[in-house]
């Protein structure tokens, strides 16, 4: 094992803290006193429980400039999009707070003879595995419905956002929260594994790639416990015939370069309709082409950089594939010299199946334009993909659209004539290899819960 995490400012490639792994004895004692605090924390009064998750979400705006700036050094987002993210994660709390009494309630059926209850009893310690592209929100989502629901929560989240997920504990803590309940897990993929497979973990959590949620997915079922995915996508954005080219072409640089292009719902895939193929293309790529990189701190920048060096390399050797079978990069498409991991703004057209850029996710600033016959040509590519996480239509006609996002897009959640990432009284999950199970909007508070069935015989 290495001797100890450290976390590097990709803006400026200066390193910013190091952090001691945590021994196997000490993983495991943090796992046991997560396990003592739930058996207090479960038996607390849903209203209680509740009160504590308002103050969370309190305590996180009392915090917001010295968390957001954290955020900023540890994986170089845009300082405003920092803000923000903190912004929605309080609003996740006030959700929660305000719902989860109420979604978690007793229920009472009419059965035979008596009365039927249903009781959504917590039923242990829940372990999520997070990654680095939102260091509080990734966590918020999943912990503050458990945390609601009365379970416990381990978190092991990306190396390279370790800081943010000590400041987060901080928080939860300063907010009233029980010691212990909420506790950040310093350790490596084989310690994780032996949490998975720790008696005390009832179930497991997990954000990231197809390739590395198929292998959380398989340990936790090793086990025989419930987990919950959320997986990688690579969401399209139709533009129908009688779309709006205008609103089309805002929204999609905005949707595509949120987070500095790596968000698992970004706007990926701009699949347009020959109709609108050549506008779109003129401009969608004069106005990608109009954003600069630069520091994450200042304010104007358009773009930041990317989180690590390993993940530019990826991202421009995905491009080039792409290019050697038949793409053409309109607009960026190379990796600047200089320091810092920065990625330009990069079109890419003539995307067809065979490339990554049509095949599979980028996770950074690339966008992968796709002419389509027609508005059901246009349905049939979005939907070729293994992924189904999020996407997108655009066109005038409202009651045309929401019938083919409900009926012909599959995907977890579909945007029509804008961009959401996500808002915390909706759903949030995808299908295929986007993974299951479902966040926010009450959905998230009952995945780990016992929904217990009483016969009251009267």
């Amino acid at each position: 094992m290495p001797r100890d995490i450290v976390t590097i400012d990709p803006a400026t490639e200066q390193e910013i803290a190091t952090y001691d792994y945590m021994t196997d004895a000490e993983a495991a004692d943090a796992v046991e006193a997560c396990h003592q605090a739930f058996l207090g924390w479960s038996s607390r009064a849903l209203e209680d429980r509740a009160e504590v998750i308002r103050k969370v979400g309190q305590t996180l705006r009392d915090n917001t400039e010295e968390f957001a700036q954290l955020m900023t050094r540890e994986m170089g987002k845009l300082l405003q999009d920092s803000r923000d993210e903190i912004g929605l994660c309080a609003q996740i709390c006030d959700y929660t707070a305000d719902a989860g009494p109420t979604e978690l309630a007793d229920e009472e059926r009419e059965i035979p003879q008596g009365t039927g209850v249903i009781t959504h009893a917590p039923i242990g310690v829940i372990y999520g595995i997070q990654p680095w592209n939102f260091p509080c929100y990734q966590v918020v989502r999943y912990a503050i419905a458990n945390l609601m629901a009365g379970n416990g929560v381990l978190l092991k989240h990306a190396e390279n956002v370790t800081g943010s997920g000590l400041f987060l504990q901080d928080v939860m803590e300063k907010a009233g929260l029980p010691k212990n309940l909420f506790t950040v897990l310093r350790i490596n993929h084989e310690q994780s594994d032996r949490v998975i497979e720790n008696g005390r973990v009832r179930g497991v959590t997990m954000t990231g790639s197809d390739s590395a949620g198929s292998k959380i997915g398989q340990k936790a079922a090793e086990q025989i416990k419930k987990s919950v995915l959320e997986l990688g996508s690579n969401d399209a954005y139709v533009v129908l015939d009688d779309a709006d080219l205008d609103v089309a072409v805002q929204t999609c640089v905005g949707g595509r370069l949120y987070n500095n292009g790596q968000t698992c719902v970004n706007a990926k895939r701009f699949i347009v309709t020959e109709k609108n193929y050549d506008a779109f293309v003129e401009k969608f790529a004069a106005q990608m082409e109009k954003v600069e990189t630069g520091d994450p701190k200042a304010d104007g920048t358009g773009l930041g950089p990317m989180a690590r060096k390993d993940l530019r390399e990826t991202l421009a050797k995905q491009v080039d594939q792409s290019v050697e079978k038949g793409a053409r990069a309109i607009v960026g498409g190379e990796t600047p010299e200089g320091t810092g991991f920065f990625y330009p703004a990069t079109v890419l057209v003539d995307v067809a199946p065979g490339q990554p850029a049509y095949d599979d996710e980028l996770f950074g600033p690339v966008a992968s334009v796709i002419k389509a016959k027609d508005d059901e040509d246009a349905m049939r590519i979005a939907n070729d993909s293994r992924y189904g996480l999020g996407g997108g239509i655009f066109s005038k006609d409202e009651k045309r659209a929401r019938e083919l996002a409900s009926k012909s897009f599959d995907t977890g959640q579909v945007c029509i004539n804008g961009f959401n990432v996500a808002i915390p009284n909706m759903p949030f999950g995808g299908v295929k290899n986007s993974g299951y199970g479902r966040e926010h909007g009450g959905f998230g508070m009952k995945e780990f819960v016992n929904s217990k069935s009483l016969y009251v015989h009267q």
